[in-house]
């Protein structure tokens, strides 16, 4: 994995172009490591994209075949790696982009899906593979595609594995645009420069209102809300927000 930070940026590229950047425990240890260790006083954004032809195959299949372990081990595994890296993603205080360079398959898929922001190239293709190799989605995909995406079109993903095009990935929800190929990164790029035109700091309130908010019953969300809402009225970022747009800067 390959990290590189500049202009506020910190750019993930998934390196394993070999194994399609398919995820081992380390790897997934290393992608909440890197989105963690990320704080809105020095970066406007998290990029992550892969090396080569895929965005990521997902979990790592050899290392699947190689591991014993009882399900209490499994769980403490999954824990610890793949359910940390969704954790950070949705407490993050910076937006997480996805720059899907390529297929998208189980974890890969997940991966993209719980980032506030997915842009797949053409080439792309989509796959909720778990069930291929006799595995429940993880990394949060029960419960953010059906969000995402609405019920039926998840259990289709889910229960049949099938691929499905960047375009019609689009048109589901589960990435925000498809773009010819040579041009994600200009996409990219603009997306990042709007991302750093906004108070940082309030982008991360609004994304842990919105997180923490999904399933709650709407009174205790509304006051969630008004809660986060408060927080924000109390930012040096509102404060410059009003007398700018007061002074018509």
């Amino acid at each position: 994995m390959r990290i590189d930070d500049e202009n506020g940026v910190r750019r993930v590229t998934f390196d394993r172009p070999e194994q399609l950047n398919s995820f081992t425990a380390d790897e997934a240890s290393e992608l909440a490591a890197a989105i963690e260790g990320v704080d809105e006083d020095e970066y406007d954004a998290v990029v992550l994209t892969g090396e080569g032809e895929a965005f990521s195959a997902g979990g790592d299949l050899e290392a699947m075949d190689e591991r014993e372990e009882t399900p209490k081990e499994s769980y403490d595994r999954t824990t610890e790696t793949l359910g940390r890296v969704v954790e950070v993603a949705l407490t993050s205080p910076v937006p997480i982009v996805a720059k899907v360079n390529g297929d998208a398959v189980g974890a890969g898929l997940a991966v993209t899906a719980v980032s506030d922001f997915a842009y797949a190239a053409e080439s792309a293709a989509f796959s909720c593979a778990f069930v291929r190799v006799g595995l429940v989605p993880d990394t949060g995909g029960t419960f953010l595609l059906p969000q995402l995406i609405g019920l039926r079109d998840a259990k289709r993903l889910a229960l049949t594995a099938e691929f499905v095009s960047a375009e019609e990935a689009a048109e589901l929800g589960l990435v925000n645009e498809t773009v010819p190929d040579d041009e994600l990164d200009e996409a990219v790029a603009e997306l990042l420069e709007t991302l750093r035109e906004r108070p940082t700091a309030t982008l991360g309130l609004t994304k842990r209102a919105i997180h923490e908010n999904m399933g709650r019953y709407w009174q205790e969300a509304l006051d969630h809300e008004l809660l986060t809402q408060s927080l924000a009225y109390g930012t040096p970022e509102h404060e410059d927000g009003v007398r700018a747009f007061l002074e018509r800067r």
